[in-house]
């Protein structure tokens, strides 16, 4: 697959060297190529750093991001539970974009002379990669934005074992790595949520911590049934990777939100407990993830998407969480088949299955991630 100078190439099953050949016969001679980007599923997890020198070597381009997924994806194709590779290689003038190496704790000086460039240049967008085990992300992402002023997308490596990142032409871990691109780099994203809203918009009136005890001044888990129906209601063990708590996000103009999970149920004081910090004078919903809502979403997003990019874009990176792909939809491949559809024949993209989906500099659950290169 090739457009305006990006290659993409896919290949799963065998082991590391045969995928890689596959890969790099479909990327075929990269020329003026200058960055590229590489996504391997967990089981390939181990074999990240000869897969990396094969790319250099091959390729010709030293900087190289990417990650390890539960699944890794291209246009119309998801491959889990298989070793498997998607590559996209593209030419980005040198001065227009810096690797990102790794920052692992927030306030860290960013490395190098990537300060400097970042000053000058102003980058736009980040595209990024966490390491899940670092408790200390969200402040990272935090702390990026105000050095960087950039849009951050991106998401958290999901493995059995081996959590590693490459950025630039190192394997690193523990952090957040990526690239940052420069204004002049045309890009276009979006955000598709995998939930939809089941009631309306509650206030926090009493908290603690992770548990919540009171909505609008009632008692939270009354105010949670009402809002899940009489059925769900009888039998609160069926609400278990259905039902979410949502937090929506202040002076958000797209009605966003923030999924968390319902993490315990307390009956006899009429508690719930999820799976974020709350405190009085905070809001929250509910909602519920399936498939068709999120197919829905995720049309909506994809239309949004095409049309700020008017033409199409030149490529397109597309992180989802590893619950979507087959594990929500309806059949295999469909997440990714509606996003080629609606990008066309001629723009590359790749992407891998999340621990968690970065967009607009915040960590979401349960979401479709979509940048587009223009």
């Amino acid at each position: 697959m090739t457009s305006h100078g990006f290659r993409a190439g896919h290949a799963g099953g065998g082991d590391w060297e045969s995928i890689a050949t596959s890969c790099l016969e479909q990327l075929g001679p990269c020329g003026e190529a200058t960055l590229g980007f590489v996504y391997v599923t967990d089981l390939l997890a181990d074999s990240l750093e000869p897969i990396l020198a094969r790319l250099k070597q091959a390729t010709g381009i030293a900087d190289w991001v990417g990650t390890v997924g539960f699944g890794v994806c291209v246009g119309g194709k998801e491959y889990f539970n298989t070793p498997a590779m998607a590559v996209l290689a593209g030419a980005v003038p040198p001065d227009s974009y810096r690797i990102l190496p790794t920052i692992a704790r927030p306030g860290e000086a960013l490395p190098g002379d990537l300060g400097e460039w970042a000053a000058e240049r102003r980058p736009v967008l980040g595209i990024v990669h966490g390491d899940p085990r670092n408790r200390y992300l969200p402040a990272i992402i935090d702390s990026l934005c105000d050095d960087t002023e950039c849009f951050l997308v991106g998401g958290l490596t999901a493995s059995r074992n081996v959590f590693s990142q490459v950025a630039g032409g190192d394997i690193v871990e523990g952090g957040l790595s990526g690239v940052l691109l420069a204004r002049e780099v045309g890009v276009a994203t979006g955000l598709s949520q995998g939930c939809a809203p089941i009631g309306a918009v509650h206030d926090v009136t009493r908290a603690q911590d992770n548990v919540l005890y009171e909505l609008n001044g009632r008692p939270a888990l009354d105010v949670f049934k009402e809002d899940i129906g009489e059925v769900l209601a009888r039998n609160l063990e069926r609400i278990g990777g259905y039902i979410h708590a949502a937090l929506p996000i202040a002076g958000s103009d797209t009605a966003d939100y923030l999924v968390r999970n319902v993490m315990g149920i307390d009956p006899g004081n009429g508690w719930l407990s999820i799976g974020e910090r709350l405190q009085e004078g905070d809001k929250l919903l509910f909602v519920r993830r399936d498939g068709p809502s999120a197919f829905a979403d995720l049309e909506r997003m994809l239309g949004e998407v095409t049309g700020r990019a008017g033409e199409g874009g030149r490529a397109g990176l597309y992180y989802s969480c590893v619950a979507r792909g087959p594990n929500m939809f309806a059949s295999d491949d469909q997440e990714m088949t509606a996003v080629a559809d609606a990008l066309g024949a001629g723009v590359p993209v790749v992407g891998f299955y999340a621990n968690g989906e970065i967009s607009n500099n915040r960590l979401y659950g349960y979401t479709g991630v979509l940048t587009l290169i223009l």
